[in-house]
């Protein structure tokens, strides 16, 4: 398959319907974020190392939809599991030349692998300072937030992992409005897609989306040689 074919077969399937995210996912090419050897444009989840994946396209092209709203010039975004980086740079497209985006791994061989990937497929997102790469813990916000300031920093929260349950340090970390996607359920368990949304009042609401399969929004982090 070919990256128009499957830019097609997720507009035809109705995954895709904005003019804005069929453009990106055309632009950031998902076979430079996909190991050698492996099919890019397949519709599965691909293995990118230590035990991780990169999800299957129609995922991040649903989240993108759900995000895409709260995803332009000027946003701040938070893109937390990053992985090989392929999401991390569709968001810093939509919110580019003046927005940031910030892709965080508890893992450093992945954020040294996303960093790498990006600066070979869309290097001017690193250049120029939209996208950045963290080690981070989206438990605790350790790696991305500041103590001075906890709340309110992020239009658009992506998780590319499960988390057991709600993280509050993510919500509290919402702008007013603000948008998070986000899987919910313990590891090879029941998961649900969750979009939590934060209105300009402040007031947070959930709604179950569907049933996924993520691997788990751990805890530790790991650095280098752990």
């Amino acid at each position: 398959m070919t990256l128009n074919l499957l830019v097609e077969h997720l507009r035809e399937s109705g995954v895709l319907r904005s003019a804005k995210v069929i453009d990106i996912l055309r632009t950031v090419d998902r076979s430079k974020y996909v190991p050698p050897g492996l099919p890019p444009y397949s519709d599965s989840p691909q293995p990118i190392g230590d035990g991780q994946t990169i999800s299957a396209p129609h995922m991040h092209a649903q989240a993108l939809e759900l995000l895409q709203g709260f995803l332009h010039e000027g946003s701040t975004a938070l893109d937390v599991g990053c992985g090989s980086g392929f999401l991390t740079a569709c968001m810093g497209r939509l919110v580019a030349p003046s927005g940031k985006v910030v892709g965080i791994e508890n893992r450093e061989t992945l954020v040294d692998l996303s960093s790498h990937n990006v600066r070979t497929a869309d290097s001017d997102l690193l250049s120029n300072g939209v996208v950045e790469f963290r080690l981070g813990n989206g438990w605790t916000g350790e790696g991305f937030l500041s103590h001075d300031k906890m709340e309110e920093v992020f239009d658009a929260i992506h998780v590319g992992a499960a988390a057991e349950s709600m993280p509050q340090t993510l919500v509290r970390a919402l702008k007013r409005p603000g948008r998070m996607v986000i899987p919910v359920g313990p590891q090879w368990g029941s998961q649900i897609f969750t979009i939590v949304d934060k209105d300009k009042d402040g007031a947070v609401s959930e709604r179950e989306l569907m049933s996924v399969m993520y691997v788990p929004l751990e805890q530790q982090l790991r650095p280098r040689g752990y």
